[in-house]
């Protein structure tokens, strides 16, 4: 262990980076509240989606690298700011005109559109703690409302409150003209309406706790700061819960940046250290735009896991977070492939490379061994020409390639036909575009139709592309079992035929025959879908019969 943890010091992966910065806070001594204390924040006013989960996961990743650094116990909260106000009806969910009336309660008193949960934010945070118990993430929920109401905030906002104006001087010039007017960084719940009011502070009585405000019918009001008889506004109230709670480690988004530097300024006017952090970049939909919990836009958390495996999507978490990333369907294909390579490197690699690999952030030290012995892409173009409904045509396939595979010694494979099925019927064959081949495309195609009739006339073929690139060592018999020869065949038809670049003669390939640009290794195609079926497809994409 202490070699791992000397390797994992010096390791260069983001998560360990992190980490250390943690590390650092505690080099004199361990926290006073018996623990590292990182937090997600979550906000309610619409339905979870993917990037919500993308903060835990990455977090998660910083939380087990810390754990391989240190001994000091750790802790994960994952926060619902359920007592904001409801600002705006997102589009993406049923009553519209009923949630209207709702408008500035506290998220928690507004009505469940879908009648499941005594409210909408109840509603929200049930969804997003079924699906980061899906994955297995160790997490404590934490609901706004409940900490400001049992208490837990009272000291902090007592502070804040002796503390109003310094508060305000750090919020103040970061506001327009107009709300530096009205201004204040305590929002009253009204005991009248129930709403929560963006109003003035006319007075403070720091002896007493309370607030002096004016209801909107005029009437002057005071009410105490504490027992969640008000709330804080963004920023200083992000600033309240890191003081009150001790955070240590919170990363958001790079549209927080701002937020991040005037909420680190309340938390040190509070008297406590801000939390390290990581601003990460945000994910955009299909046409570059920002995801949006209330446009609904960009993919669902749902959506990810009806075509892939969850592993898949902590993978695509895990990659460059301080890169932006589009976020949509088609990437779903390559990170599934990318997450099985990854798992394949893994066994063979040193302790060095082990860290610095992905599924290492994953899985920590128990890393699974991956059963895909064929690539979820190729998988994707067998369901194609196949025309397979279930998972169990697939297997007919399958098992041409990986004759001692079943679908109880390979889960991950078994699991990845069924996916593949679905991806396809829903998202490739509607947008599926055949062309029908040039002549010098028609003549090659032709060629590899013969060449995969006759063993023999393919290796003089694969001859014949020798001799020409200068070697006349003699070719020995194919095996047309071997995704390898079969993949040389098809790369000797491309060269005898003048194909420059090459990749010209395989995007022939997949569009003339699979009705896309692009495909797997068609060699391993070849093996998989077999070599009489092939022959039939190439003949059909010849006839300009492939639709």
């Amino acid at each position: 262990m202490s070699d791992l943890r000397d390797t994992a010091l010096k390791s260069k992966a983001w998560p360990f980076e992190e980490a250390r910065r943690i590390l650092k806070r505690y080099q004199k001594a361990p926290p006073e509240k018996g623990c590292v204390l990182f937090q997600t924040g979550y906000g309610p006013s619409g339905l979870p989606h993917i990037g919500t989960f993308g903060e835990v996961a990455r977090t998660t990743m910083v939380r087990r690298a810390f754990e391989l650094l240190s001994d000091i116990p750790t802790k994960l909260i994952c926060f619902s700011d359920d007592m904001d106000g409801f600002r705006k009806v997102p589009g993406n969910v049923p009553m519209q005109e009923e949630l209207v009336l709702d408008l500035h309660l506290p998220l928690t008193k507004v009505r469940d559109p879908f009648g499941t949960h005594e409210g909408f934010a109840q509603h929200n945070n049930a969804k997003l703690c079924d699906f980061l118990n899906s994955f297995g993430f160790e997490y404590e929920f934490v609901s706004a409302t409940d900490y400001y109401k049992s208490g837990k905030f009272d000291e902090t906002l007592l502070t804040a409150l002796d503390r109003f104006d310094k508060i305000q001087e750090i919020m103040l010039p970061t506001l327009g003209e107009e709300r530096r007017a009205t201004y204040s960084c305590f929002l009253p719940i009204s005991p009248k309406t129930g709403h929560v009011l963006q109003v003035p502070t006319l007075e403070r009585n720091t002896s007493k706790g309370t607030i002096v405000y004016e209801e909107p019918d005029g009437e002057r009001v005071e009410i105490p700061v504490t027992g969640g008889n008000v709330k804080m506004q963004w920023k200083p109230d992000w600033a309240m819960r890191w003081a009150a709670l001790g955070v240590d480690y919170e990363m958001s988004g790079k549209d927080l940046i701002d937020s991040v530097v005037q909420s680190s300024k309340i938390c040190r006017a509070l008297g406590k250290t801000p939390p390290e952090s990581l601003s990460y970049e945000l994910f955009n939909d299909e046409e570059g735009k920002k995801i949006s919990k209330s446009k609904g836009n960009g993919l669902g958390m749902e959506d990810w896991l009806a075509y892939a495996a969850p592993e898949s999507l902590q993978y695509y978490m895990y990659l460059k977070p301080k890169t932006a990333k589009r976020l949509y369907f088609d990437v779903i294909p390559k990170a599934v492939d990318e997450y099985h390579q990854q798992l394949k490197s893994y066994a063979s690699q040193d302790e060095k490379a082990k860290l610095n690999n992905p599924v290492f952030h994953i899985h920590g030290q128990n890393v699974p061994a991956s059963n895909m012995e064929v690539p979820f892409a190729m998988l994707l173009n067998l369901a194609a020409v196949s025309s397979a409904e279930t998972k169990d045509q697939m297997w007919g396939f399958i098992n041409r390639y990986a004759p001692s595979a079943t679908a109880q010694t390979h889960p991950h494979l078994d699991q990845a036909a069924g996916f593949a099925v679905r991806y396809f019927n829903d998202f490739i064959k509607p947008n599926r575009i055949f062309r029908t081949p040039n002549n010098q495309e028609a003549a090659a195609l032709s060629d590899l139709a013969s060449a995969l009739k006759s063993p023999k006339l393919a290796k003089t073929m694969i001859e014949q592309k020798n001799v020409s690139m200068g070697n006349d060592t003699p070719v020995p018999d194919l095996d047309f079992t071997d995704p390898e020869d079969l993949q040389s065949v098809v790369f000797a038809i491309g060269k005898n035929h003048g194909f420059e670049p090459l990749r010209d003669w395989f995007t022939a390939i997949y569009e003339v025959l699979l009705g896309a640009s692009q495909g797997p290794r068609f060699g391993g195609f070849i093996a998989l879908y077999g070599v009489d079926e092939t022959v039939e497809l190439i003949e059909k994409g010849l006839a300009g019969e492939l639709s």
